[in-house]
């Protein structure tokens, strides 16, 4: 279970501090929640409901260093297939980002990063809800490594990451 000062990640709000417990009446029902503090949004609150199972599966523990630089070192050898056909190309998607797996989200980010590029070439641009998908995606994974990693913004960990990998 989780605690009070633990950091962790809730769901798409990424990286988050629990920095209390408090107790609420919400149409009438007194429930006990969390105080989740997103650590990229400043002034912003979260309060989580401590009884809620769904909810509760959305927090999980942030990976470690190395599980970090593993998930890196793997990024080359991840398989990007495109999907087609642009509806089930969004619900996979939306169950990635609902589901936060990382090498999933790593195959999904490059999937799309592919296709992009494959468009720009044909003076095209990329679906608006891909893009969406995309920013989606970038932010779930790079919030927590940013944070694990002690890195500042998002330039400072693609040049770390680009740096992994051509080790």
């Amino acid at each position: 279970m989780f605690q009070v000062n633990d950091v962790i990640i809730y769901g798409a709000q990424g990286v988050c501090k629990i920095t209390g417990t408090e107790e609420k009446a919400i149409s009438g029902v007194k429930k006990t929640y969390f105080v989740l503090k997103p650590v990229s949004e400043k002034g912003a609150t979260i309060f989580a409901p401590t009884d809620n199972q769904a909810v509760l599966k959305k927090m999980r523990r942030l990976l470690t260093r190395d599980e970090i630089h593993s998930l890196i070192d793997s990024m080359p050898q991840e398989d990007a297939q495109w999907i087609s056909n642009e509806n089930e190309r969004k619900e996979r998607y939306r169950s990635i980002l609902a589901q936060g797996d990382h090498l999933e989200l790593i195959k999904m980010i490059k999937a799309i990063y592919a296709h992009k590029k494959e468009r720009e070439a044909e003076g095209k641009r990329l679906h608006m809800s891909d893009e969406r998908f995309f920013k989606d995606a970038e932010q779930i994974l790079y919030n927590e490594f940013q944070y694990v990693l002690e890195l500042g913004g998002k330039d400072d960990l693609m040049n770390y990451i680009f740096a992994r990998i051509d080790k």
